[in-house]
């Protein structure tokens, strides 16, 4: 017999799948498959989690669907206040440098743009990619590293995208949300502050098995417009924007509410991830990079190129 407590939280999940799973065909073959397990649950919080975790994805292997154990109780959520999460996503910013882990310039007249952990909302990250797209705008090539970019949010991609386009405005990939039966189209946006380092020049983004989520999304914009070169490792495969709803003070359901659509190619890359144009173990993918970007670089004219030269000369691959 299952604890009250238990069987609450599983029909609690159970009608947040079937209202809000942005695919309701399989969001009742889960529900079904939770009612079936609910009396064989672990009753071990952690266990639990994990338990109905991989029920959630067994159906389809959405990586968004999840019942997460937090092991510091959560606060309640009031329903249209969004601020204390707003505010610990500003403080995790501020941690972290806005999610820009380096900004640099490497010899040969490369750029070295390092983001981890994730793409921070564009309402608190605008300042600080328009410091370093305008630190890095003159180089001669850049390298994007999206190894350690574990998620992000969407206006954040927009944003991003932004400073690798021109100011005529390109279709990224859109959102379908089941709540609206409609795609949320994005742009690339025709002003940005700062200075952009445009589509013209080589560009490469790095990838690994760690990617995920937004930084998928991404890498799959650079690819699917054409812009730049995607090296490194497959990614995860999470193109399913997701939101939390709190179950106990200890667990927390998220729950996708949309998917990526390409304008492209119609679809996205959950579940398979974003294939490299350039596949190389995730240790050697700036190595690859930098590599190709010092060749272009020696093929112009200019000092640029003789110092690509040297460094390539040097061994300087890192």
């Amino acid at each position: 017999m299952q604890t009250p407590e238990v069987t609450d939280i599983v029909d609690r999940l159970r009608t947040l799948v079937e209202e809000r799973y942005v695919f309701p065909d399989a969001a009742a073959e889960i529900s079904a498959r939770l009612a079936a397990r609910r009396d064989s649950y672990p009753t071990d919080l952690a266990a639990f989690a994990a338990a109905v975790t991989a029920d959630l994805q067994s159906v389809n292997g959405d990586k968004h669907l999840r019942l997460l154990h937090h092991a510091e109780p959560q606060p309640e959520q009031v329903p249209g206040d969004d601020a204390a999460e707003y505010a610990a996503m500003a403080q995790w910013a501020d941690r972290t440098c806005g999610g820009v882990a380096a900004a640099r310039r490497l010899p040969g007249d490369v750029g070295l743009l390092e983001i981890t952990p994730v793409l921070f909302p564009a309402v608190l990250v605008g300042d600080v990619y328009a410091a370093a797209f305008t630190l890095l705008a003159p180089v001669q090539a850049l390298i994007v590293d999206l190894r350690g970019c574990l998620g992000g949010e969407p206006s954040a991609v927009g944003l991003f995208m932004s400073y690798l386009w021109d100011h005529e405005p390109v279709q990224l990939t859109g959102m379908y949300e089941r709540a609206t039966d409609q795609v949320r189209q994005s742009w690339t946006h025709a002003h940005v502050p700062g200075r952009r380092y445009g589509r013209d020049r080589p560009l490469y983004v790095l990838t690994s098995e760690r990617t995920f989520s937004g930084g998928e999304a991404l890498a799959y914009d650079v690819q699917q417009t054409g812009r730049g070169t995607v090296v490194g490792a497959q990614t995860r495969g999470g193109a399913h924007p997701r939101e939390g709803f709190r179950l106990h003070p200890h667990l927390e359901a998220t729950i996708s509410v949309a998917r990526a659509v390409s304008p492209v190619s119609g679809t996205n890359w959950e579940s398979v991830g974003v294939t490299p144009d350039v596949p190389v173990a995730t240790e050697q993918a700036l190595a690859a990079a930098y590599r190709s970007a010092l060749e272009h670089v020696c093929r112009q004219a200019g000092p640029s190129a003789a110092e690509a030269r040297a460094a390539l000369d040097a061994g300087a691959l890192l």
